[in-house]
């Protein structure tokens, strides 16, 4: 594993902590536009993601890249999770690796 370059685990709402640095998030694909995925976070923002493989919609995603904006991604890897993912605990991962318990995550 490689510990050299850490991603937060990320939500729609705390993207904007974490612009031009690596993050981990999981959406689900709502389609393309432009070029680029749009999906949903586990909060249900809207967010672009550059860079993604071809995953069908509705499925979920995890991406992994550099956050560009509050609501975008460039993806360095992308991995389909399907359409049996349930994002209510990976959202509250995310709540809690970015407040009480972030010393145990970067």
């Amino acid at each position: 594993m490689d510990t050299s370059s850490p991603s937060a685990f990320v939500n729609g709402e705390t993207l904007k902590m974490f612009v031009g640095r690596r993050v981990r998030t999981v959406v689900q694909v709502q389609g393309f536009e432009g070029g680029m995925l749009v999906g949903q976070s586990t909060d249900g923002h809207r967010l672009t993601i550059k860079g993604a493989m071809d995953v069908p919609v509705s499925h979920f995603m995890e991406v992994c890249g550099i956050a560009e904006s509050n609501q975008s991604i460039h993806a360095d890897v992308c991995t389909d999770f399907g359409t049996n993912f349930d994002p209510v605990p990976f959202n509250g991962l995310c709540k809690l690796a970015n407040d009480k318990f972030k010393h145990l995550f970067l």
